[in-house]
């Protein structure tokens, strides 16, 4: 911890600032813990607003007082680039992860620890497979295109129960109601009522991103809590908590 603290000291203005940040809510667990230390190094507060990345981009191209955007989609956050509602410059690929298959704690979920993603719609039976929002959500996008690309989406598509954001449809899982839930490697780390029971090929979907930009409003303090995101102190924390640093 002394040398995160230390790993995430910069400069900054003397006078304390807050700062708000939209983030995916897969991020939670990892930046949780970042943004307490800097803030309690600088003096200045930050508060993290997490969701699905498709409703939180929605929310600050309506004027959502956010003041950076850290996204789990490369196409969202060009939408709000889009918008003009962004600063200029300054946009980081910050994180990449991986998607995985996660069954129950007690042994991969419709018995029995790993199985081939071939055998998921066998395995799945009658019980419910548990996604994000397949057709805005990142986290549902990436799975809904790697079950496509493996020929499973057509097989499973109406046992698929749909959540407002990942961390909720890893939540179905880990409460026992669904069997089988499609989610990120970090959210698979950060759930221990959760094991990882298979990992789709990074060829079957796109690259999965996470893009960082300060909005238009942005101040200094802001743009410093960025510059910290990126330091080695907090890549380790990322990287402890599941994500891969780009």
């Amino acid at each position: 911890m002394r040398a995160l603290v230390l790993a995430l000291l910069v400069s900054t203005p003397a006078m304390a600032d807050d700062v708000t940040v939209f983030a995916a809510a897969s991020l939670k667990t990892a930046l949780d813990p970042i943004a307490e230390v800097w803030s309690a190094e600088t003096g200045h507060r930050v508060t993290i607003s997490y969701g699905g990345t498709s409703t939180l981009a929605k929310q600050i191209e309506a004027g959502a007082p956010a003041d950076m955007f850290i996204a789990a989609s490369v196409d969202w956050m060009d939408h709000v680039q889009a918008a003009d509602v962004m600063a200029q410059g300054g946009r980081v690929d910050l994180l990449a992860n991986t998607l995985v298959l996660v069954g129950g704690g007690g042994g991969g979920g419709g018995g029995g620890g790993a199985i081939s993603l071939a055998d998921l719609p066998a395995r799945l039976g009658d019980g419910k497979l548990s996604m994000a929002f397949v057709d805005a959500v990142p986290a549902g996008q990436y799975g809904k295109a790697a079950l496509q690309s493996m020929g499973l989406w057509g097989a499973v598509e109406t046992r698929v129960v749909q959540s407002e954001n990942v961390r909720s449809a890893l939540a179905f899982v880990a409460r026992g109601e669904a069997v089988f839930g499609v989610v990120y490697g970090s959210d698979a780390v950060a759930e221990p009522g959760v094991t990882v029971v298979a990992a789709f090929p990074e060829n079957s979907h796109p690259p999965i991103i996470y893009p960082a930009a300060l909005t238009a409003q942005a101040g200094e303090a802001a743009a410093a809590f960025l510059t910290a995101l990126q330091m080695p102190a907090a890549d380790a924390v990322f990287v402890d908590n599941g994500f891969t640093l780009k």
